[in-house]
């Protein structure tokens, strides 16, 4: 009997043994010097500050391990994809031979990282010491019993003394002592790294979609945007951050999944799709998951798609405007929203007539969302347009 050759060569290889420790401090000194880095096809940082100050609580107080950190190292320049840092994501030329390219682990390591370079998104992160815990402080003041986490983590011994010898509280040596424990504990606490070579884009995505949902179709979608990083687009940074920080800014507070955050302003372009294209509203352009047209945007020039963000952005803010003016009950699904920024798009709209403007309040007083299947959801969308 012949035996398949690739079978041999599996059964002679076990990547399970291919593994290390790093202490998160080394981590991130890594990562600083770029020498961990991520694949352009990853997405951005996705965890809440809730979630980083989970973490650093099971890194201070878990009784077992964190799960590992997957990397695939760069020996072979050529088979490679395009690398970015992992905080602001730069592209990153030329690699270095070594490089470690996180597949799995970037939310982990981001969250230590921002602890050891003192972050603007960690200001409010603080251990209390009489609580034992790292919480959220919503106060710009700090108690006696607090010291913040990008002080107690800080890259520098310097910053970290300087901080604490300047506190009555904390300079006292028992303190000091438990500090000093505290922070040696969280910068020595090793991360186990499974670690693969020179793997090919395809053998890479195969990678993180075992590992990140089984290769859902939110994953594949921020895989394809990722890659516009090459073109000057950055699809994170430009449109569904400031998409949400709007809707932050004017207390909706729709976002129920935290992949929706993603999904759902991205859904929301098609309608602006629709208007760069040239083409009439057709029922599977509604802006619903479902229905993301994530190849045609794609397909877009750089300007197109600068455009699309442009314009369903400002729909958006119209859209805001006219639920806060209007003095309406703040909605409580983000199908509001995303219906009434599509309709201002297709529209063309940023000022109604009073008869327009009166239509509009009878359907957002009396649209039903709940339970409906995706084709009645499209009939929705078609009959809002025809009001």
């Amino acid at each position: 009997m012949k035996i398949n050759d690739n079978l041999k060569k599996s059964v002679a290889y076990n990547p399970t043994k291919q593994t290390f420790q790093m202490s998160a401090l080394n981590l991130c000194q890594k990562i600083e010097t770029n020498d961990i880095t991520l694949p352009l096809y990853q997405r951005d940082i996705s965890w809440s500050i809730k979630k980083s100050v989970s973490l650093l609580n099971y890194q201070l107080n878990g009784k077992a391990p964190v799960s590992p950190i997957s990397v695939n190292k760069i020996t072979d320049h050529f088979h490679n994809v395009a690398q970015i840092t992992l905080i602001d994501r730069t592209i990153i030329e030329p690699f270095k031979v070594g490089q470690l390219s996180v597949t799995d682990g970037q939310q982990r390591l981001s969250t230590n990282y921002k602890a050891y370079i003192n972050h603007p998104d960690f200001q409010n992160i603080v251990l209390d010491l009489q609580r034992g815990v790292f919480i959220i402080n919503p106060s710009k003041d700090i108690k006696a019993c607090q010291i913040p986490v990008g002080i107690l983590l800080n890259k520098d011994t310097g910053v970290f003394f300087e901080y604490v010898n300047k506190s009555k509280s904390l300079k006292k040596s028992e303190v000091t002592d438990v500090l000093l424990q505290a922070r040696s504990k969280l910068r020595d606490y090793n991360y186990t790294i499974n670690l693969a070579e020179d793997l090919s884009e395809s053998e890479q995505i195969e990678w993180f979609e075992v590992l990140n949902n089984a290769g859902s179709r939110v994953t594949k979608v921020q895989m394809k945007f990722s890659k516009l990083r090459l073109e000057g687009i950055d699809i994170y940074a430009q449109y569904t951050k400031i998409y949400k920080q709007k809707l932050d800014d004017a207390n909706f507070d729709v976002f129920n999944v935290k992949d929706t955050e993603v999904s759902v302003p991205i859904a929301n372009l098609n309608c602006a799709l629709e208007l760069i294209i040239g083409k009439e509203h057709s029922l599977n352009f509604t802006p619903i998951p479902s229905d993301v047209k994530e190849n045609q945007l794609c397909n877009l020039t750089a300007e197109q798609l600068k455009s699309c963000f442009t314009i369903t952005l400002d729909a958006l803010d119209t859209t805001i405007n006219f639920i806060t003016s209007n003095n309406l009950k703040l909605p409580n699904r983000i199908d509001y929203i995303t219906y009434l920024t599509g309709y201002f798009v297709l529209m063309k709209k940023n000022v109604l007539s009073s008869d327009e403007n009166k239509k509009l309040l009878g359907w957002y007083k009396t649209v039903d969302f709940n339970n409906k299947p995706n084709g009645k959801r499209r009939d929705m969308f078609n009959e809002l347009l025809n009001i």
